[in-house]
């Protein structure tokens, strides 16, 4: 296949890094080169085209070329209960996300909303998503399904509960066992779809459900696994009497394997001086999700504690708690909680927790997350005078790309986002 040029200034991070402020590259006059889906090449535009003289040319001068966004935490089943109104977590579980839950069931219906989620994913620049399905076996291929169709990478499952929830959204220990291994069987590691468990949170599983997960989290060392920790302080004492017998919350999960590499934990808000080393020592991941946390008033994410323990973090929505698909306004938020913790977020610290940043948290940067050669051609396109203000903002042309992120975390949202490519064909632009 002929390869396609995409001309524009581009911002990547081509390697891991403690210091993303410092080791960027960017290409003011730049170009990217892909082929089959893949990265084949990026670098200045005069050098690149003439190394490929019969590539097609897709010119987007003025604008900015970055990865295409990462993100870490979000829930398919909550797109339509996304903005409702004034509860805390356990009260909003109850009142909103369960009753909206028990909805898919249907199959059809689970098909319709996952076309939706995925429609709002690339409007918002976002080509990765880490997402939590419901105890709906068809509910997660609906899901499955619609990323396979335009070869996206997901990474999602079947959530898990068997107590503490409304009879039609509860599995037994054995059920939550076998309908995850058939999936995984089904979808891990097919085309670009990866499996995660998904025990919703501790409060929601049984031990015996927890250990049953615990066994098929031994069995397939590569898979993901999803929960939540420490959201809520309320929470967090519900878990103490229900796992009395734990050091502490991160404690119950540790107990059956699941503080691994490639273990995703939501919010970590409330976190002991301990379960930071452990998550150090593990490898896990910790999903900083500014919106969801300030929409319920759960806390402010610790930034400078996550980073001193050298934490593996990620950035993320947490749709529906989450008020916005977009991973610009969620670094924007992010930008936010820092600021009242009294602390410092660059944009491109922002930009690269939910890119390369991402990526090496998940284990997954030899595909996604930056624009390496031979790379997943995951790509998102930005418009930086996408209106009259961020016109205003930024005339005069001289704005770094620091600057230019900064003010679209502010202001943008999926307007600034003129086009999105997954595997090298674009499925959203301008015009949608």
């Amino acid at each position: 296949m002929t390869p396609c040029i995409y001309l524009g200034s581009i911002l990547h991070f081509p390697s891991i890094t403690d210091s993303p402020d410092e080791n960027f590259a960017y290409f003011e006059r730049g170009a990217l080169v892909t082929r089959n889906g893949k990265v084949v090449d990026v670098g200045d535009k005069a050098s690149i085209t003439l190394k490929y003289p019969d590539a097609t040319v897709v010119d987007y001068t003025g604008k900015l070329i970055v990865p295409g966004f990462i993100d870490a935490h979000l829930h398919f089943p909550q797109t339509e209960m996304i903005a409702s109104y004034g509860e805390q977590l356990l009260e909003w579980l109850e009142n909103y996300t369960f009753p909206t839950e028990q909805k898919f069931s249907d199959k059809s219906y689970a098909e319709r909303i996952a076309d939706i989620f995925l429609k709002q994913l690339y409007r918002n620049g976002t080509t990765t998503a880490m997402v939590y399905s419901t105890v709906h076996k068809e509910a997660c291929d609906a899901l499955f399904e619609a990323a396979t169709a335009h070869n996206m990478m997901m990474i999602a499952g079947k959530v898990c509960m068997d107590r503490h929830c409304p009879e039609p959204l509860r599995d037994t220990p054995s059920q939550a066992q076998k309908d995850s291994d058939e999936l995984i069987q089904r979808w891990h590691g097919k085309g670009r779809n990866l499996y995660a468990l998904t025990p919703r949170f501790a409060p929601t599983s049984s031990p015996e459900q927890m250990a049953a997960l615990g066994e098929l989290a031994a069995s397939y060392p590569d898979v993901f696994i999803q929960t939540h920790l420490s959201e809520n302080k309320n929470e967090i004492e519900w878990v103490k009497s229900l796992y009395p017998n734990h050091i502490d919350y991160l404690d119950v999960y540790d107990h059956y394997g699941m503080v691994r590499p490639r273990a995703v934990y939501g919010h970590c808000l409330h976190l002991s001086e301990r379960e930071w080393q452990r998550f150090n020592e593990s490898g896990a991941v910790a999903a900083f999700c500014p919106t969801s946390n300030l929409f319920l008033g759960s806390g402010l994410f610790d930034l400078e504690t996550a980073k001193g323990h050298n934490v593996n973090l990620a950035l993320a929505t947490d749709v529906g708690a989450g008020t916005s698909f977009s991973m610009l306004r969620t670094m924007g938020e992010a930008y936010k909680v820092c600021q009242l913790r009294h602390t410092k977020l660059s944009s491109l610290q922002g930009l690269y927790m939910m890119t390369m940043g991402a990526a090496a948290s998940l284990q997954l940067t030899e595909s996604i997350g930056n624009l390496n050669k031979g790379t997943d051609a995951d790509f998102v396109v930005l418009d930086p005078h996408f209106d009259s203000l961020t016109q205003l903002r930024l005339e005069g042309g001289t704005s770094s790309p620091q600057d230019i992120l900064f003010a679209l975390s502010m202001l943008g949202d999926d307007r600034a986002v003129h086009a999105t490519y997954v595997s090298g064909k674009e499925v959203k632009n301008q015009q949608e």
